[in-house]
């Protein structure tokens, strides 16, 4: 993957995760992209109390992951490099 195709769906990424910004920011939390391997695993780091939440899990799963992937069919998976990943 070039640098360029990278950025693309990064910003791609990003633009799915401010589906579900609203919800942890009423919580005090958010999300960054830190970065998308090769094989299509976005990397991303807790932010706010979503760092050290117990639900973080099942917003992973229910949140982050179903936000990106049902945009970006392609994503192979999602992982924290701080927390929980699926």
């Amino acid at each position: 993957m070039s640098t360029s195709e990278k950025q693309k769906l990064i910003s791609k990424i990003d633009q799915a995760l401010n589906e579900v910004r609203p919800h942890l920011a009423v919580d005090g939390g958010n999300v960054e992209i830190v970065d998308v391997t090769e094989d299509h695993i976005v990397k991303i780091k807790w932010l706010g109390t979503c760092e050290g939440c117990s639900m973080s899990a099942m917003t992973m799963r229910a949140g982050i992951e179903q936000a990106i992937r049902g945009q970006l069919p392609q994503i192979a998976g999602v992982e924290a490099i701080n927390g929980i990943s699926v």
